[in-house]
């Protein structure tokens, strides 16, 4: 299950905005921007394989619907799979993509659960390569998304978070999770990175979490479209993991810049030069702390790290009195063009 992010940092406000979704066409984002590296090779150049396709009714039918009590104490009803479709939380639009939407319409008393969708897939995973099409995320005040993989018996099986943020947050979090005997210090001195390891701020180095530490090691992207209002305004794009034994990587690429080898379907990350997040198997064993992944999606409200950093976000009153609102969640929907996993 997806842990809790501990680490609490600044967070510069942003208006809402998404949608059939379209958005305002404003970005009141800050001015973060890639920093500009000449491409290298980061993975020998060969051939991956696609393994599995999740496009349209395949997230309805291949993907289990949990309905469980939130891990991370989140103030969320998640729905099973016939009331998420029945709620119009989960659907399938017209031209293929799937939508994973929070309930924005029942306006509920201060302290509510508001209800809310998590699925995850009924495969399992031990390595590959994972590209992902969103053409939107959730954001806004009292939202948690994320788009992660997760083993067995947290932290012992590992989590790899690819998409995640809350409120107001305008930059994307890359987070790895495991058991004890994680971290990527050999690869970085302090906290600058080595060698062009990653585009990415990194954030913590040790990979172990447990109940004192739970910030798992972690960087921040300082790209205002890799996150909420402005990765939609600009009609979403596409998030890469490879997961090997030699280590995990993530790419991110918004919709002007997918390339050719991804829409081809025939990936070559040699050629996709530094990616945002690096964690070298250095002083990490991938493939103990790794194994048996399960991909999620979902949308969670407030709990242990969306209300922790509330205050900070510049979102008004409380967590649970934004809960309460409906009209918060307009934009709190996934729209997924695709999963495609390659191997």
């Amino acid at each position: 299950m997806r842990s809790v992010l501990a680490f609490i940092f600044s967070f510069v406000p942003l208006f809402a905005l998404a949608g059939k979704f379209h958005e305002s066409p404003l970005r009141p984002r800050h001015g973060g921007r890639s920093r500009s590296l000449a491409p290298r090779n980061t993975t020998s150049s060969r051939t991956f394989v696609l393994k599995d396709y999740y496009q349209g009714q395949s997230f309805l039918n291949d993907w289990d619907f949990f309905t469980g009590d939130d891990p991370t104490h989140g103030s969320v009803n998640f729905q099973s799979r016939e009331d998420a479709i029945k709620k119009g939380l989960a659907f399938v639009q017209a031209d293929g993509t799937t939508v994973l939407a929070v309930d924005d319409f029942t306006t509920l008393p201060v302290g509510s659960k508001r209800d809310t969708v998590r699925i995850s897939s009924k495969k399992s995973y031990n390595s590959g390569l994972f590209i992902a099409d969103f053409f939107s995320m959730p954001h806004g005040c009292s939202v948690w998304p994320a788009y992660w993989s997760v083993g067995p018996q947290w932290p012992a099986g590992g989590e790899i978070d690819v998409i995640e943020g809350v409120n107001t947050q305008t930059t994307n979090q890359y987070t790895l999770h495991t058991s004890e005997g994680c971290d990527i210090g050999a690869a970085t001195q302090g906290k600058t990175l080595v060698a062009n390891l990653a585009t990415s701020n990194i954030l913590n180095t040790q990979c172990a979490s447990s109940d004192q530490d739970n910030r798992g090691c972690a960087f921040l992207d300082s790209d205002a479209s890799t996150y909420g209002h402005g990765f939609n305004i600009l009609s979403g794009g596409v998030y890469a993991h490879l997961w090997e034994s030699t280590g995990i990587k993530v790419w991110r690429f918004s919709r002007d810049s997918i390339p050719a080898d991804v829409t081809a379907k025939n990936p070559n990350p040699s050629s996709w030069g530094t990616p945002a997040a690096n964690w070298p198997s250095t002083s990490c064993d991938i493939a103990s702390h790794f194994f048996d992944h399960n991909l999620v999606i979902d949308t969670t409200l407030c709990g242990d790290f969306a209300d922790s950093n509330y205050a900070q976000s510049g979102c008004p009153g409380t967590c649970a009195q934004a809960v309460a609102n409906a009209t918060n969640f307009k934009f709190a929907k996934w729209n997924i063009n695709y999963v495609a996993v390659y191997e």
